[in-house]
Parts: C-alpha cells; sequence; structure tokens
C-alpha cells in the first residue's frame, strides 16, 4: 500500500484537537460567559455599549467566548426593529502602534477579513504608511459614522501596541466628543497582565469600564476539555486511562492552557498512530505523552535558535551545563563566567557580559530560558534556568555544536536528565 492512504487506528477527526476548532459549548467558562454576557446586554436594550477589557494568558478562552456570546447577541439583536447591531473585529497582531490600528481597522471595514466583521464598505482600503495619523482616524470616524447604529469594535490581543494607547482612548470618547451618530463600545483583550496595569489612567477609565479576567484552567477543566475533544477526535478505545491527566497536568503545571493541553494530546496521538501504522498497538500512551513533551519543547528550543548567533548558542549550552551540575536557577554573573569557559573549550573569544546579558533574554523571550527576580541583603537581581526540559535543549544544540554526551553524563550522574 502506498504512503498516502486514509487508514487510522488512532485519530477520527485530528481537527477537533486543534485551537481553533469551535465546539458548541465553551467549556469550565460557564462563570466568565455569564459576567460577559452580562456587560454586553445593554446592546439589546437599545442603550450605548459598555466598553470590556478582558485579560488573561494566552488559550484559556478569551477569543473564543467573545465570538460565541457575539453571535448569540447578533442573533437575538435580529429580533429587535430598534437594534442595529455591527461588528468589527480586528487581530492586533503586527500592530504596535496606535497608528497601525486604526489604519487595519479602516481596511477591515472596507475589505473584511475576519470572522465576527459584519460590515462592508465600496471605499478603496488605505495604505498602511504615508498618512497623518490624524488623517487616518477622521477616516476610521467618517467610516463608523456611515455604518451607524450600534457597533462593537473587537481589538484581539490589543497589548501588541504597548504603551502608545491613543487609539484606546480615542475610540471611546469618540461619539461624545466628535458627535459620532453612533452607539460605539470597544471589547479589548490581552494575553498580557501587565499590560492592563501600564494603560494609562485616562485609559483605564474608558477602556476599563467593564473587566473580566478568565483565569488558567487547572487540571481537573483541562481534563474535562480534553476528554470532550478526544470523544469526538478519537477512535474508542484508543487511550489509556492515564493519558488525558498527564496531558491536563502539564499544561495546568506550565500555563494552564487548553491550547497547550490540545497540542500535547494531539502530538501524542499523532505517535502513536505513527507506531500503529508500522505495526505497533493501536494506543495512545503515558509515554507517548512524554515523547510528544519532549517533541514539542525540542521544536520550540530549534525555533527559538533561528534567532541566535554561535555565541547564543554558546550561552544556552552554559545554563545546560550548569543545570547538568543542578546549579540552577542561576545569577548572570556566575553564568558569565562559566560562559567564559565554555567559549575557551570551543577556542572563541568572550563577549563582553553586557552581549551575554541580551542573549539570556533573548532566550527567555523565547520561552526557553525562565527568568526569575531575587533577591538578598545586597539587592535585587536576576536568576535564570531552563523552561525546557534539559533533553529537548541538549538535542537541538547538538545539531549546532556537536556531541554533548558529556552534558549528558553529568546530568545522569545527578539524576537531572529528564
Amino acid at each position: 500500500m502506498g504512503r498516502f492512504n486514509r487508514e487510522s487506528f488512532i485519530i477520527r477527526d485530528k481537527d477537533v484537537l486543534r485551537d481553533d476548532y469551535q465546539p458548541e459549548n465553551l467549556e469550565e467558562r460557564d462563570e466568565e460567559l455569564d459576567e460577559y454576557a452580562a456587560t454586553l446586554r445593554p446592546v439589546i436594550q437599545g442603550w450605548q455599549p459598555n466598553n470590556v477589557f478582558l485579560y488573561g494568558v494566552t488559550g484559556v478562552g478569551k477569543t473564543a467566548a467573545t465570538h460565541d456570546l457575539i453571535n448569540e447577541l447578533r442573533e437575538s439583536a435580529e429580533q429587535y426593529d430598534d437594534v442595529n447591531l455591527n461588528v468589527i473585529e480586528l487581530n492586533c497582531t503586527g500592530c504596535t502602534t496606535s497608528y497601525q490600528v486604526a489604519v487595519n481597522l479602516v481596511n477591515e471595514i472596507r475589505e473584511p477579513s475576519h470572522p465576527l466583521t459584519s460590515v462592508s464598505s465600496s471605499r478603496s482600503a488605505m495604505s498602511e504608511t504615508g498618512y497623518q495619523q490624524k488623517r487616518i482616524f477622521n477616516e476610521l470616524y467618517s467610516d463608523l459614522e456611515d455604518i451607524g447604529g450600534t457597533i462593537l469594535i473587537v481589538l484581539d490581543e490589543i497589548d501588541n501596541i504597548g504603551s502608545d494607547d491613543d487609539i484606546l482612548y480615542e475610540l471611546p470618547r469618540a461619539r461624545s466628543q466628535l458627535d459620532l451618530d453612533v452607539k460605539l463600545g470597544v471589547i479589548g483583550i490581552s494575553n498580557d497582565f501587565k499590560f492592563r496595569d501600564n494603560l494609562s489612567p485616562k485609559v483605564k477609565d474608558t477602556l476599563c469600564e467593564e473587566e473580566i479576567l478568565f483565569p488558567p484552567y487547572d487540571a481537573d477543566e483541562l481534563q474535562n476539555i480534553l476528554s470532550q475533544r478526544a470523544e469526538i477526535a478519537l477512535h474508542d478505545g484508543v487511550l489509556d486511562g492515564d493519558v488525558i491527566p498527564l496531558c491536563a497536568a502539564f499544561s495546568a503545571a506550565d500555563s494552564g492552557s487548553a491550547r497547550q493541553a490540545l497540542r500535547l494530546l494531539r502530538k501524542a496521538a499523532d505517535v502513536a498512530e505513527n507506531e500503529a501504522m508500522s505495526g505497533g498497538k493501536a494506543q495512545v500512551t503515558e509515554e507517548h505523552v512524554r515523547e510528544a513533551e519532549h517533541q514539542i519543547q525540542r521544536q520550540q528550543v530549534v525555533e527559538g535558535m533561528h534567532s541566535l548567533t554561535r555565541h547564543g548558542q554558546y550561552v544556552l549550552l552554559t545554563v545546560c551545563q550548569l543545570a547538568a551540575r543542578g546549579e540552577t536557577p542561576e545569577r548572570t554573573k556566575l553564568i558569565y563566567e562559566q560562559y567564559q569557559q565554555v567559549v575557551k573549550s570551543y577556542a572563541s573569544d568572550p563577549l563582553k557580559r553586557r552581549r551575554v546579558h541580551d542573549h539570556l533574554s533573548d532566550l527567555s523571550l523565547h520561552g526557553i530560558l525562565e527568568l526569575m527576580d531575587s533577591s538578598s541583603d545586597r539587592g535585587n537581581y536576576n536568576e535564570y534556568e531552563l523552561d525546557v526540559s534539559l533533553s529537548s535543549a541538549l538535542d537541538a544544540l547538538e545539531n549546532e555544536l556537536g556531541n554533548l554526551d558529556h552534558v549528558r553524563e553529568v546530568a545522569e550522574e545527578n539524576s537531572l536528565l529528564d
């Protein structure tokens, strides 16, 4: 039989395990959905919408809840002749300024591309550069007034704009300040807790009229979510009893993200499927979950290393050597001292300490290292440790730096090789 066929021993419908799959009901979010629905209820009354700010780590249901409730709200609004509800949705990934958000909102109105957007315009899209911000804002306000009625603007991942939050001040005030003939509400969604804290006071007063926290899922909640998906996605009887609890435990201990837990279960099913196609048992086991976790973390390191120079790799190897000896988390000063020895073993010249600090920061941003703020009698300082398994990091480094068995041997002697 050829390499490509529809035979499947484990997986019935893999798409159900993807994070963009929309289940009929959003599990384990009843309390948040009720609170969210209450903030949207003025729309049905024909009143001015609330401005709502949703926050929580990635993968905890903020966007899915928004899609579910907005669609339900639209269906309800159609029953009332005096409610003309329109929605504009924008994912702000790649938008680092208020200017970029504004011009992308204009273009979303004129060339819709997001699932919630329910408006369209015959006007031409605008270039993302070459205009003054005032011109872009005026174009946006003109388009909003042309749409009329009640308008909800959903700004997903709005934390990408950082400190340039003018758009979050101007939009909620547009109706009162510019006498726009619309009832305008803004829904901001953020994965970054610090973004909310760093908003200017004037923005907090307007955007954060209603705030809803989506907390991380705990292990029991993740088990329920995975069980619901697995029942549809996988063939009957292929899951060992400890698979879903282990996937849930890994994710709950890390981020509490359903997205992460689903990815792990999906990868474990892939590993088991490949074995079954080669004559193995059609069963997903704890070993498959652990292998999936290793592969995911290894890929995370590989992807993060794409942006590293050779010295960035030396810095990561340095932390791996310290981890193998059980000496992490460790302070930047001592990491730098060890780094100098590593560089010397590769017949290279070390960078200045500041540059090594920059590489540590880059590795932290890519989720390979964890930065820990610590303090002592001498003041505050930074410590770093691996945020992936040691074996995953070493596997990825060996592709670039060659054999690292000497590090593995030290880790094994200390019972630290996962």
